[in-house]
């Protein structure tokens, strides 16, 4: 295991539980002093930590940290199976396989979809990506960290399924921070909103089947809630911040993608057809 901040710490412990022998190595080498204290083995050189076993984990901050590690020992990396748990693009996810295979390594890229605390319970999924027969050789070891979920041969498909979940959770976040201040300018408690919050969230929830399948098909029937009646609502949450005061960056965003909807003529298609403005 390379990269020992709280991810990286909460699969040692995970692994070191389920009875795996772990090496971890992290540049500041003190973080690794509790792992190597509840039984992992403290590896003095990136080139020690690649030498212990074949499958080599690497939880780092972005994929440029990768190579600033693993170059200066990149002759260590031939023959290991490099799973690497960082976050980045899909683009920079499969240039970096391509650098790992010039070395004689192969790469699984993944992207773990839970916070250090729910890693290796049975609420932890991880997105996995890469060569099928790279990956079926070391998934059980994979299963102590969460459950795989391998999404096919190309290596920036597990980041493009991790940025995509993070943009609806980024986005929604943000969403309720923006809601809980609206009202608060009212003197209610984001305590007071939390209930009604999700309410709303399951309604959500229920309308995912039906908008994923009109996205799909690019049919958007308009029968209920049309791009235009959706958008004049979005005027209104604008509206509305503005006279309260607050940043209206996030309702400014989400009537624009309205307008620009009823402006290419979606007005009385469905609200799913603001996808058709959102790809381009």
């Amino acid at each position: 295991m390379i990269g020992l901040g709280p991810m990286g710490q909460a699969m040692v412990r995970s692994y070191l539980a389920a009875g795996h022998e772990v090496t971890v190595w992290n540049r500041t080498a003190s973080r690794a002093d509790d792992v190597v204290a509840a039984g992992a083995k403290r590896a003095e050189t990136v080139s020690d930590a690649l030498a212990a076993n074949e499958l080599v984990i690497l939880s780092l901050t972005d994929y440029q940290a990768m190579y600033d590690i693993l170059a200066p020992a990149e002759e260590a990396l031939r023959g290991k199976i490099v799973v690497n748990l960082s976050s980045d693009t899909p683009e920079r996810t499969r240039v970096a396989a391509e650098w790992l295979a010039a070395r004689g390594a192969e790469m699984i890229a993944g992207g773990i979809m839970v916070p250090a605390q729910v890693v290796g319970t049975e609420g932890s999924f991880v997105f996995y990506s890469g060569a099928q027969p790279a990956f079926e050789r070391i998934e059980p070891a994979l299963r102590v960290i969460g459950r795989p979920d391998y999404r096919g041969a190309d290596p920036g498909l597990a980041q493009l399924y991790y940025q995509s979940l993070l943009d609806l959770f980024l986005t929604t976040l943000s969403a309720f921070l923006h809601s809980a201040a609206l009202v608060g300018t009212a003197g209610v408690s984001a305590a007071t909103l939390v209930p009604y919050a999700n309410e709303l969230l399951t309604l959500v929830q229920t309308s995912l089947d039906e908008a994923a399948k009109n996205v799909d098909s690019g049919s958007h029937p308009g029968d209920e809630a049309n791009a235009k009646m959706m958008g004049a609502t979005a005027d209104h949450i604008l509206a509305a911040s503005r006279d309260a005061g607050i940043d209206v960056a996030l309702p400014a965003a989400v009537k624009q993608h309205y307008d620009r909807a009823v402006a290419a003529g979606h007005g009385r298609d469905s609200w799913t057809s603001l996808v058709e403005v959102i790809r381009g």
